[in-house]
C-alpha cells in the first residue's frame, strides 16, 4: 500500500506519518529532508528542488513498494501533478494508493506549531506563516477519496482513525 500524507506546514502531518511508520513497520519517505539535502549537497535554492525532491521521494517509495513493503509519503501535496504521480506509482506497483490529509481547525495553534517548531533537519528552512496561508490560497481541491485528520484531536486518537481506515481500504471497502 502507498499511504500518501497531504496537509499545510505545520499541521502535524509528519507527526501522523511517523507514527503511522511506527505502527505499521513502514518507512517514511519525507520530502522536506530530501530538499535540504539536495541544498547541503550544492544544489542552488534558485533550482527547482521542491519538485526534484518529489521525483526523488517517489523513487524512493517505488523502491519500497518493490520489496512488497508499504511506503508512508509525507509532503504537502497541494497540487494536482503532485497527487496524480502518486497514483501513477500505485498503478504501476498494483498497490492500492490511501489519501490522509492532515488539517488543523484551530488557526491560532496552527500558527503556533508553525512558529515554534523546530525539526532538526540540516539546512531547512521553516516556511513563515504568511507562505503557509499563500499555499492554503493555491491548494487544489480533492477529487480523491481520504481520510481527513484534524489535529486539534489528540495524535493517538487519529492515528487509530488513520489505522481503520488503513485497514478498511487494504481490504477494498
Amino acid at each position: 500500500m502507498l499511504i500518501v500524507m497531504a496537509g499545510l506546514p505545520g499541521t502535524g502531518k509528519s507527526s501522523v506519518a511517523e507514527a503511522l511508520g511506527r505502527a505499521l513497520a513502514a518507512p517514511v519517505v519525507s520530502v522536506d529532508p530530501i530538499e535540504a539535502a539536495m541544498w547541503r549537497a550544492g544544489v542552488g535554492r534558485d533550482q527547482p528542488t521542491g519538485p526534484a525532491a518529489y521525483v526523488v521521494a517517489e523513487a524512493v517509495a517505488d523502491g519500497v513498494l518493490a520489496l512488497d513493503q508499504s511506503a508512508i509519503v509525507d509532503a504537502v501535496n497541494a497540487v494536482e501533478a503532485a497527487r496524480e504521480q502518486w497514483r501513477s506509482l500505485g498503478k504501476r506497483r498494483g498497490v492500492p494508493v490511501v489519501f490522509v490529509e492532515v488539517v488543523c481547525s484551530d488557526q491560532a495553534a496552527h500558527r503556533r506549531r508553525l512558529e515554534s517548531r523546530s525539526r532538526g533537519i540540516e539546512g531547512f528552512t521553516e516556511p513563515t506563516w504568511e507562505a503557509v496561508r499563500r499555499l492554503r490560497e493555491e491548494f487544489a481541491p480533492w477529487a480523491d477519496h481520504r481520510l481527513v485528520l484534524d489535529t486539534t484531536t489528540d495524535l493517538p486518537s487519529n492515528v487509530a482513525t488513520a489505522l481503520g481506515f488503513l485497514s478498511a481500504a487494504r481490504k477494498g471497502r
